[in-house]
């Protein structure tokens, strides 16, 4: 018999047959080098099976012989065998697969004492030609009975399932992590509507939120049971939407009330994509659902805060206005419309400088580049058009708002009205230097009626000179006292603290002699504060003058100052003069409470020691700079930002 399994086929089926190019294999393989001998010797049984397997397109191969396991399989199987198919074809199963031998021996014995079974997606450790790899197969042994009844083979159906057990896996996985993400947010549920036929499956989650069973989920249920815990008033408005959106594929959204069984109402927005068929048709709408219940509540919390903002705001008689932390300005309140008359948004960005004076707008952005870039509070006096078409003098402040980290988010500012008071200013300041330079006037009238006289008795005239020259002096720290414009201070005005005392001080020196004595820390200052200081000198010389010290040719002041922390202390003590009496509060003391307390922000102490008047005066540091008007203290500024 010749040595093939089909030796009678006539010609057309043995072209057929010949397309199998594992059955050439076998066909032209040296079976007489094996256990088996060749084909012609094989029982009818393991002819018959081999026949059967090789016209099968499911992987399957023979363990023929119980001695050797011999392989012999078809061309399905030749493809699972990878790179070591052909080379392992005719080869006993133990050598041909080293690496498992241990698991085909038991197999060989099981299936050799008669015995069938099944093993599902039994993972072995194989190398195909790429290296060791995990592989799962789904297997199934027969045994192929000989003549005598007992085994001559073990038929092994073989089918591979790598790809279909790492996909469950990795989608178990997947979900063992997004239901910890679930059971962690405790807000979010998963579903997926089989739409043709109507059966909703979801999570225990999701079935909790619409009040239904979480096996039946499980299993299905139609979406009617779950479109019944829709809150009434959104139902039909849902049921539509979802209706809607089965008209094409892609993503949806729906965002509406649960009425839960306990009578609590949440919201939610329920998330998916519809998916359809080769014609367009829906088929399938998975997705998921999130709880936006406490993101509503904060969203109707914020826009009521904002409501009552923008209430407070348009009831303010200042403009109010507000920016970016770049500036760009993106608020202005309803004050802000009615005093310019400019369109709404048209002054939006960096639209509000042309509302200024053109001789004010350079100024105004060099002063506000000045803030965004340094985070210093925003003060600036300048003229802005009014719906009338004449300029009008504003004062524009703004403060920032920084978050935790101390950076600023939003800067808030407003727009106050001054041009009146401005007008008055002006005129004050006319009349002040009208007074003043009256006042200046006498003091030169009386300089000049020293000097005549000091001629006509010559004797005096070193007398003369220093009386004039107190009067000379007296003029000058007249300058310092009286209250002052930004126009009309004066351009020399002393930069420290024990600078401006010096000046004012000068007409009370006694020759060369120095009455008052300098000992401790100096301080600049600015104009801001150079005038209630310069007025509280003035009151303490002119008192020291008339009761006491200074009033003494032996009569001393030592002034002592030093910093502690935020604050500047200043002593002033009298001695060598006479025996002092406490006196009534009159307008001077009131003059220097208002200047130290009241501008100043300190505190100010009399006392009549043994020894002289003794005054104790405590400065904030900031009070000597004219900026510290807009600072705050680090509480105030984060209750403000809260």
């Amino acid at each position: 018999m010749p040595n093939t399994l089909f030796p009678t086929a006539d010609d057309v089926t043995r072209a057929r047959l010949a397309k199998s190019p594992t059955l050439n294999l076998l066909n032209g393989f040296d079976w007489s080098s094996t256990s088996l001998g060749p084909i012609a010797s094989w029982p009818d049984s393991i002819r018959a099976a081999v026949r059967m397997m090789m016209l099968s397109e499911v992987p399957m191969v023979l363990l023929a012989g119980e001695r050797d396991g011999t392989l012999i399989y078809n061309d399905g199987y030749a493809v699972f065998a990878g790179e070591r198919h052909p080379s392992i074809f005719g080869m006993p199963v133990l050598a041909a697969w080293p690496e498992i031998a241990d698991f085909n021996a038991g197999n060989m014995r099981r299936g050799f004492a008669g015995e069938s079974w099944q093993l599902s997606s039994q993972e072995l450790l194989l190398d195909r030609g790429n290296g060791p790899a995990a592989t799962f197969i789904d297997l199934s042994y027969s045994p192929v009975a000989g003549e005598d009844g007992r085994p001559a083979g073990v038929l092994v159906i073989v089918q591979e399932v790598t790809e279909s057990v790492l996909a469950a896996r990795a989608l178990e996985e997947y979900r063992e992590k997004l239901d910890i993400a679930l059971r962690a947010s405790d807000m979010v549920g998963t579903w997926d509507w089989d739409i043709e036929d109507n059966l909703v499956t979801a999570d225990d989650r999701f079935a909790a939120l619409y009040g239904v069973s979480p096996g039946q989920a499980a299993t299905g249920l139609p979406i009617e049971d779950f479109l019944g815990a829709i809150h009434p008033d959104d139902r039909q408005r849902a049921i539509s939407e979802i209706s809607d959106s089965l008209k094409d594929a892609g993503p949806v959204r729906f965002e509406y009330r649960i009425l839960a069984e306990d009578g609590s109402v949440r919201w939610v927005v329920a998330s998916g994509r519809v998916i359809t068929d080769g014609k367009g048709k829906a088929v399938r709408l998975p997705g998921v659902v999130v709880d936006i219940t406490e993101e509503r509540r904060m969203a109707e919390q914020l826009a009521e805060s904002e409501q009552r903002f923008r209430t407070l705001a348009d009831t303010m008689p200042q403009m109010v206005w507000s920016t970016l932390p770049d500036g760009y300005h993106d608020y202005y309140n309803a004050r802000w419309y009615e005093y310019t008359g400019v369109p709404e948004g048209s002054t939006d960005g960096a639209g509000w400088n042309g509302m200024f004076h053109p001789d004010d707008q350079e100024r105004a952005w060099k002063v506000w580049r000045q803030s965004l870039e340094t985070g210093d509070p925003y003060y600036i006096e300048y003229r802005l058009r009014h719906h009338s078409g004449e300029y009008r003098w504003v004062l524009g402040r703004a403060l920032p708002v920084r978050d935790a980290a101390g950076r600023i988010v939003r800067w808030f500012g407003t727009c106050t009205d001054i041009h009146e008071s401005r007008l008055v200013q002006e005129e004050r300041e006319v009349v002040a230097q009208e007074l003043s330079h009256r006042i200046k006037n006498i003091f030169a009238v009386i300089g000049g009626i020293v000097g005549l006289a000091s001629r006509s008795y010559p004797e005096a005239k070193a007398f003369a000179d220093s009386l004039r020259g107190r009067i000379f002096a007296l003029g000058q720290a007249h300058d310092f006292v009286r209250p002052h414009s930004r126009s009309s201070m004066p351009r020399a005005n002393p930069a420290t603290l024990h600078a401006l005392v010096r000046e004012l001080l000068q007409p009370y020196r006694l020759g060369d002699a120095e009455r008052v004595h300098f000992n401790g820390e100096d301080v600049p200052i600015d104009d801001g504060a150079a005038t209630p200081l310069a007025l509280l000198f003035h009151e303490l010389a002119t008192n020291a003058a008339k009761y006491g010290a200074l009033g003494s040719a032996d009569g001393r002041v030592a002034i002592t100052t030093w910093i502690e922390g935020e604050d500047y202390h200043l002593s002033w003590v009298e001695s060598g003069g006479p025996r002092p009496e406490a006196t009534s509060t009159g307008f001077g003391s009131r003059l220097m409470a208002l200047s130290v307390e009241g501008q100043l922000r300190g505190r100010l102490e009399r006392a009549f020691d043994e020894a002289g008047l003794r005054v104790e005066v405590t400065l904030p540091l900031a009070a000597l700079s004219r900026k510290a008007e807009l600072r705050q203290t680090p509480e105030r500024q984060e209750n403000q930002t809260a």
